[in-house]
């Protein structure tokens, strides 16, 4: 018989005349992160940011790093962790991920410092600073855990 993986959990959908929002909790595991990354170039494209546009392909981007980070920084063995996607387009659009997960005491430096030339990684968050218009982390307000997050603007 083989395995099976637990099924998802259930997506939250939200649509409103001030914005769209996403949300859904992923297995902390490097699959998880990949079906994170393809649920929001998904669900920008059905929000009308087709899959080949400038903001699916830089939101997806960052939605690849920072749940790539979740799974690898911030893993607590038992753990999930939490994407939250939302978009409002007036006048401008303005496009927020937040990825959340267990891990308190490994919080992002926010300084734009790269790592040392020989380091195979550590230059994702650099991307991230790149391509974001603001970005951040702040700790989870109801259970531990922090919060990172990107915000893209554009006209």
């Amino acid at each position: 018989m083989e395995p099976t993986s637990p099924a998802p959990a259930p997506a939250a959908v939200r649509s409103s005349g001030a914005g769209r929002e996403f949300a859904m909790r992923f297995t902390s595991t490097p699959r998880g992160a990949r079906l994170a990354r393809r649920l929001v170039s998904h669900r920008l494209d059905e929000w009308g940011h087709p899959y080949d546009s400038a903001v699916n392909e830089t939101v997806t981007l960052i939605a690849a790093e920072l749940t790539a980070n979740a799974v690898r920084h911030g893993h607590v063995p038992g753990r999930d962790f939490h994407l939250r996607l939302t978009s409002t387009a007036e006048p401008t659009v303005d496009v927020r991920i937040e990825v959340t997960d267990s891990r308190t005491e490994r919080v992002p430096l926010l300084s734009p410092q790269e790592p040392p030339g020989d380091a195979e990684s550590g230059r994702g968050l650099l991307l991230v600073a790149a391509l974001a218009t603001r970005w951040g982390a702040a700790p989870r307000l109801a259970a531990p855990g922090k919060t990172v997050w990107a915000q893209l603007r554009t006209p």
